[in-house]
């Protein structure tokens, strides 16, 4: 999948609600211009990504049966 198929899911499937999908759609859009960057800058928006990711905890504990 690339970016364009992940960011079509989500709008399919009402995703953008989703925190876990925007993260992963950020993630392949970071993987796609890799080669475009500096290492720096891949690595500052590689933290920004991960920093977000854990932000998100266990917030979805009792809503796995709605959000999953």
């Amino acid at each position: 999948m690339n970016s364009n198929d992940i960011a079509q899911y989500i709008e399919a499937t009402n995703g953008a609600s989703k925190p876990w999908l925007l993260v992963q759609l950020r993630l392949k859009k970071l993987q796609e211009r890799r080669a475009e960057i500096s290492h720096e800058e891949y690595i500052k928006e590689l933290e920004d990504i991960h920093q977000d990711l854990m932000k998100l905890g266990e917030w979805w504990h009792g809503r796995e049966h709605e959000l999953f």
